[in-house]
């Protein structure tokens, strides 16, 4: 299994992730902050943990990755690739872990490489906001696919994985 993000993100607006050292354990038990994904196609984000609270919004694609940066009982406070928070109820997220190609960036496309060099043929070229399975990181690259095609890409440009985490 997967291990669990273990570092802090710092506040996002334009910038990727910077690590620092977890505040602790949920009511979960899983550390606090993490990165899980959503596992359903419509999840509705609210202000307050529980169905009464009014929707702030509605994610509409499974799979996009989300911060953990609290828990109530059975409710998740996330934070998404925008740096918005919300409540999601702890069955719409799996502990699957996924990313988002450089959501900050400016340039077109990013390059997804053989190998995990920065001088190694390019598999692809990405998009800003590609949503890409992680299948694995080392601290400073990270295996990903995306659809049909798999690569390497480095971990700084990738929202979803703290700098320096390891995946196995």
């Amino acid at each position: 299994m997967r291990r669990f993000a273990l570092a802090l993100l710092a506040a996002l607006s334009i910038e990727p992730a910077v690590a620092a050292e977890p505040l602790g354990r949920g009511a979960s038990g899983f550390p606090i902050p993490r990165f899980v994904s959503l596992s359903s196609d419509k999840v509705n984000v609210r202000m307050g943990p529980t169905h009464q609270h009014k929707v702030k919004w509605t994610f509409i694609k499974s799979g996009l990755p989300v911060e953990v940066v609290s828990e109530h009982f059975n409710w998740r406070r996330v934070r998404d690739a925008d740096g918005e928070e919300g409540w999601i109820h702890h069955t719409l997220l799996s502990g699957r872990r996924t990313g988002l190609i450089s959501p900050w960036s400016r340039q077109a496309t990013l390059p997804l490489r053989a190998r995990p060099n920065e001088n190694a043929k390019t598999a692809a070229l990405l998009e800003p906001s590609v949503l890409v399975e992680i299948d694995g990181c080392d601290g400073t690259w990270c295996a990903v696919s995306a659809g049909r095609v798999s690569g390497f890409v480095q971990q700084r440009i990738l929202w979803g994985v703290y700098p320096n985490e390891r995946l196995d």
